[in-house]
């Protein structure tokens, strides 16, 4: 077999070929896995809202609503109603107050604003510190409390939540996050 000459027009086909390959190729395999990769993330989401409100009959990402913050953003509100009758809504929540950035939680509400309970949905805190907000020692303790008369603030500011060891900012962006969800909640009037 002879050996093509090097010169820049050769050069430029075979590095086109190459690119035109890998696009295509990336292309496809984007192709095949976005809707298993988007029916994972919706599994995962109604199982956290399956643990944060009580037993429902509806499918509340049908009956979603999205309430503005009064921040300049949205969360995304889901309601859960057995024949007809809301039992709680479970709030996507989030902040960017933690040591390591994004929190996202989904906080299950009775429909009088108490707290049922709490799921970490994605977080990058620090692992054996930060990461223990998903453990039921931190996180239980929100549940049946009123944010209306449960000061959402750790104790070393004043508050009423028991901080994690050695990782206050991250049980201050737990906090903030729930707090956020209660707040745009009470906002979009729904009782």
């Amino acid at each position: 077999m002879a050996k093509t000459e090097s010169n820049f027009k050769n050069m430029f086909l075979v590095l086109f070929v190459i690119c035109f390959l890998a696009s295509t190729t990336l292309g496809f395999i984007y192709q095949v896995t976005k809707a298993p990769i988007e029916q994972t993330k919706l599994n995962k989401k109604l199982y956290a809202i399956k643990q944060v409100v009580p037993a429902f009959t509806n499918d509340p990402t049908v009956d979603m609503l999205v309430l503005p913050t009064g921040e300049g953003d949205s969360l995304e509100v889901y309601p859960a109603k057995n024949n007809d009758e809301v039992v709680g809504y479970a709030v996507k929540t989030y902040t960017n107050k933690g040591f390591s950035g994004y929190i996202g939680l989904i906080v299950g509400f009775k429909p009088d604003g108490g707290i049922i309970n709490i799921s970490v949905l994605e977080q990058k805190e620090t692992p054996g510190l930060g990461t223990k907000m998903a453990e039921p020692q931190f996180k239980d303790q929100f549940n049946g409390k009123d944010p209306q008369n449960f000061q959402m603030v750790v104790k070393k500011d004043g508050g009423q939540v028991d901080a994690i060891t050695a990782a206050t900012i991250s049980s201050r962006a737990f906090c903030d996050a729930v707090q956020r969800a209660y707040n745009t909640l009470q906002k979009g009037g729904l009782q």
